[in-house]
């Protein structure tokens, strides 16, 4: 969680720096990409510790209120986004933006979603084969004996 809140920070102090150097929010497109992972992997990880066994077994989390605010600074720093991207920004950017982060969201599941079908396919594939290989042995291992039973060999 802290390593995501630094790469948040650090990544608002240079949109924030480029914008007040330049007056254009585009320069600091880069940096805005490196926020809005890093407040998806913020949002991320406190999802799965909000789903997790241990804290659904422990009576108190003390981390709790540290992921609030860190959460609540994320917002606050969106926001000021937001309106940096209204002021500095052409007409309609904010709603492009906030459009272009949904559908990149979608590909990231779907890609997700297509290696875990991928592996899956893989190791059906290599199941198979060793099932296969194991029958052919059994067979041919049957084919000896009775060979050798008749006194073929």
């Amino acid at each position: 969680m802290l390593a995501e809140i630094a790469a948040a920070n650090a990544a608002f102090a240079i949109i924030k720096n480029a914008v007040q150097n330049t007056g254009d929010i585009t320069k600091a497109g880069k940096a805005i990409g490196e926020f809005v992972f890093a407040k998806d992997a913020l949002a991320k990880n406190g999802n799965r510790k909000k789903n997790s066994i241990w804290n659904k077994l422990a009576s108190k989390n003390t981390h709790d209120l540290e992921e609030f605010m860190a959460l609540e600074e994320i917002k606050q720093k969106e926001n000021s986004l937001r309106e940096m991207m209204q002021i500095y920004g052409r007409g309609g950017l904010w709603n492009d933006y906030v459009k272009f982060c949904a559908e990149a969201r979608k590909n990231r599941e779907y890609q997700k979603k297509e290696r875990e079908m991928a592996i899956e396919q893989l190791k059906e594939t290599i199941l198979a084969g060793v099932l296969a290989l194991i029958i052919l042995g059994t067979v041919i291992g049957f084919g000896y004996l009775l060979m050798v039973r008749q006194g073929l060999l």
